[in-house]
């Protein structure tokens, strides 16, 4: 038996011109996934947010995926930067994370072009973000008592 289609859209705005609603959602989002499910206790919220443009995959109307796009120099000199990358526990497994990261790329290559996107990754997703092309550097690190390590992506000719 096939999957049911889902109907999938996105919704990708600057910290200014998201409204109240809208940032309660994601900062709720966040904090399930990073805080609750992850039982990892950090300062979800930073300064990073209001300089960054915030990309949410709806499905069906919902919130089902996503990310924060940080624009070079602030997470990263020299690289734009996709960060805060959640699924939402019910949609797992449909492919709202891919969908995201595919999302989120070309979001990066629009806003800022000829930029090389620099992530920090968990290193249990090391080849799903490999996947879409990015490339492990240096060491391994412990960021909020996870395993991570950074990946670049290299500007696409």
């Amino acid at each position: 038996m096939a999957a049911p289609e889902r109907d999938f859209s996105f919704v990708c705005k600057h910290y200014n011109d998201l409204s109240k609603e809208e940032f309660h959602e994601i900062i709720q989002a966040r904090i399930e996934v990073f805080v609750v499910e992850q039982n990892c206790a950090y300062q979800d919220l930073d300064r990073k947010d209001a300089l960054s443009w915030h990309l949410s995959v709806l499905c069906d109307g919902q919130l089902a995926a996503y990310a924060r796009i940080v624009p070079p120099g602030v997470s990263y000199d020299h690289y734009s930067s996709i960060g805060r990358v959640i699924s939402v526990a019910k949609f797992r497994g449909i492919g709202a994370g891919k969908i995201l990261i595919a999302k989120a790329i070309e979001y990066c290559e629009a806003l800022f072009p000829n930029t090389p996107i620099k992530i920090s990754a968990q290193q249990y997703l090391l080849k799903f973000y490999g996947d879409f092309g990015f490339q492990p550097v240096g060491e391994g690190y412990i960021e909020d008592l996870i395993p991570h390590m950074a990946m670049i992506r290299p500007v696409q000719q």
